[in-house]
């Protein structure tokens, strides 16, 4: 089992898991960028819906299907965003990295790409998990390209799959990547990244 109180980092980011007290620094940093929501599910810059988005986060925490974490930049140690290991899936070895979102300040600077190393390292090399995976909306270019910066083969799309807060229809797109090919990502787009044991 994933514990309750899992924490991973790198020497970039910290991953814990969400506290209560983490809804103003998330709220600060999701009005600075009201458009990226446009793909998200929910509006993080509207302060019911970041309520709400949290409530599900504890309650899937709590129903052992989710663990959600608060991304913290360790050289300003500052909250950076939000990712989750979820849809854990321990009878079939898998699950899906998601839910994640980083503040205008801290994207296209590496985040992203340790929190992901930290999450897929954790399932493959703790849990001996055989594959792990992502979905995306599939008009978020952006967000498929980071994507495949991590190593993610892209799958298929689901159409129709998910409501967003607009009341848009969402297509999705899946991505993975499976246990035999994260020693070539560790030598090749995370040769860079030292492994520090998770707490």
């Amino acid at each position: 089992m994933i514990p309750l109180d899992l924490i991973l980092e790198t020497p970039k980011v910290l991953l814990r898991p969400i506290e209560e007290k983490d809804e103003a620094d998330f709220l600060a940093l999701a009005k600075q960028d009201e458009e990226m929501w446009e793909y998200f599910t929910l509006n993080l810059g509207d302060v019911p819906q970041l309520k709400q988005w949290m409530e599900m986060a504890f309650a899937d925490k709590n129903a052992g299907t989710r663990r959600p974490f608060t991304i913290i930049d360790k050289a300003s140690m500052r909250v950076a965003g939000s990712s989750s290991i979820g849809n854990i899936a321990y009878h079939d070895l898998r699950f899906e990295i998601g839910w994640s979102w980083l503040g205008k300040d801290f994207r296209s600077t590496g985040i992203n790409r340790h929190a992901k190393n930290a999450m897929m390292r954790y399932g493959f090399e703790e849990l001996n998990f055989e594959r792990v995976e992502f979905k995306t909306d599939v008009l978020n270019a952006r967000a498929r390209q980071g994507l495949r910066n991590v190593g993610g083969i892209e799958e298929g799309i689901l159409r129709s799959h998910m409501k967003m807060w607009n009341n848009r229809r969402r297509t999705s797109i899946y991505y993975s990547v499976l246990k035999d090919e994260w020693a070539g990502l560790k030598d090749t787009i995370f040769r860079d990244i030292e492994p520090i044991p998770q707490s």
